[in-house]
C-alpha cells in the first residue's frame, strides 16, 4: 500500500470517530487520573474544537475536520509523554489516539515539529472566552466546558472525504501555510 492509500483510508476514519475522539479526552480529563501536565494538553487539544480560527476552516470540504482530528492526536501524544509511566490508567484513556500521532508525524514530515509547537501553545490560549487554566482551575468552568465537548461530539456530523490525492495535497498547503514558522 503506498503511503498516500493509507492516508486516504485512514483519515476518513479519523473524521468518523472525531465525536467519540473528543468525547474520550473529555472523559480523561473528567476523570482526574492525569497528571497536570497531560491535563494541560488535553485541555488545550479539546479547546481547539472550539476555536473560531483555526488551521482549517471547518467548511472546506473533505479536509475541514482534519486539522482537530490532527490536533487531538498531537495532544494526545503530548499528554502521554508528560504522564511518564505514573499512572498506566491515564495512559490507557489517551491510548490509541496518542499512537496515531505518528501516522501525522509521517504524513506532515518537517511540518510535524510547527504542528506539535502549535499544540503545545493551545495551552496558552482561549475559546469561547476560556483558557486552559479556566478550565483546569475552576470546576463549574471545567463542567461547562465537558458539557460543551459532549455537545459538540452529539452534534457532530461527519464530513464527506473522497479518497482523491489532491485533498492529501490541500492539507499539507494549509498546514504549510498557517502553522507559525
Amino acid at each position: 500500500m503506498s503511503e498516500n492509500a493509507k492516508y486516504l483510508d485512514t483519515f476518513p476514519t479519523w473524521l468518523r470517530s472525531l465525536g467519540e475522539d473528543a468525547e474520550k479526552l473529555g472523559a480523561a480529563l473528567e476523570g482526574g487520573g492525569l497528571s497536570d501536565g497531560a491535563r494541560e494538553n488535553v485541555a488545550g487539544g479539546l479547546n481547539y474544537l472550539f476555536k473560531s480560527l483555526d488551521l482549517i476552516p471547518d467548511g472546506i470540504d473533505d479536509i475541514g475536520y482534519l486539522d482537530d482530528a490532527f490536533v487531538l492526536r498531537v495532544a494526545a501524544d503530548l499528554a502521554a509523554s508528560a504522564e511518564g509511566d505514573s499512572d498506566p490508567a491515564a495512559l490507557k484513556a489517551l491510548g490509541a489516539l496518542a499512537n496515531e500521532a505518528e501516522v501525522v508525524r509521517e504524513f506532515l514530515g518537517k511540518d510535524y515539529g510547527r504542528l506539535e509547537s502549535y499544540v503545545k501553545g493551545l495551552k496558552k490560549g482561549a475559546a469561547r472566552g476560556r483558557s486552559v487554566p479556566d478550565i483546569l482551575g475552576d470546576a463549574q468552568v471545567r463542567g461547562e466546558f465537558l458539557s460543551d465537548v459532549r455537545g459538540f461530539a452529539k452534534g457532530y456530523e461527519s464530513p464527506s472525504f473522497s479518497r482523491e490525492e489532491k485533498n492529501l495535497i490541500k492539507l499539507k498547503a494549509f498546514f504549510d501555510a498557517k502553522l507559525p514558522k
